[in-house]
């Protein structure tokens, strides 16, 4: 957490650094000229990939398949375009890690395995908690020995005003 955060507060500084000393280099209309056409590019680029993506992932469903492939490459071309709608030369250079065929599918992949492990740790997880006796009825737990019954408070509503009911 204290590493995305540093990363959160460090990154624009990089940025805007790197974009200084750039500018110093090259001068600042051609800086500006660089960096406005790489907004435009990732614009073109993520309403090109939304398009895509379903075209393709239409398909996908029309033949029968599960169109996970597709989804993951048009997810990743979005995120490169939306790093290269972001004013900065780093993260343009991710914007087009991202966009190459090649790391588009090794991003994709790694994503891929991350969730598959996550969502196996969770089904884990459940199961354990209903080897342990819980279920999901609103009396979770109620069979355990030491669990706490819920409190019920008997009650009946006259002209919108609650009346609790002597337990006699």
């Amino acid at each position: 957490m204290r590493a995305f955060l540093l990363l959160f507060l460090l990154f624009p500084v990089l940025e805007l650094f790197v974009l200084v000393k750039v500018g110093m280099s090259i001068g600042f209309l051609p800086t500006f000229l660089l960096v406005v056409a790489g907004s435009m590019l990732g614009f073109f680029i993520i309403r090109v990939a939304g398009l895509a993506t379903a075209m393709s992932a239409r398909e996908s469903l029309a033949r029968g398949e599960l169109p996970a492939q597709q989804m993951m490459d048009g997810l990743m071309m979005t995120v490169g375009g939306g790093l290269l709608v972001l004013p900065g030369f780093i993260s343009d250079v991710l914007g087009l890690i991202c966009l190459m065929p090649f790391t588009r599918r090794l991003l994709a992949n790694k994503v891929r395995q991350r969730a598959e492990a996550s969502a196996s740790r969770q089904r884990a997880f459940a199961d354990d908690l209903r080897s342990a006796g819980a279920t999901h009825s609103p009396h979770a737990g109620a069979g355990r020995p030491g669990a706490r019954q819920p409190e019920v408070i008997e009650g009946e509503v006259i002209e919108g005003e609650y009346e609790p009911v002597d337990k006699k």
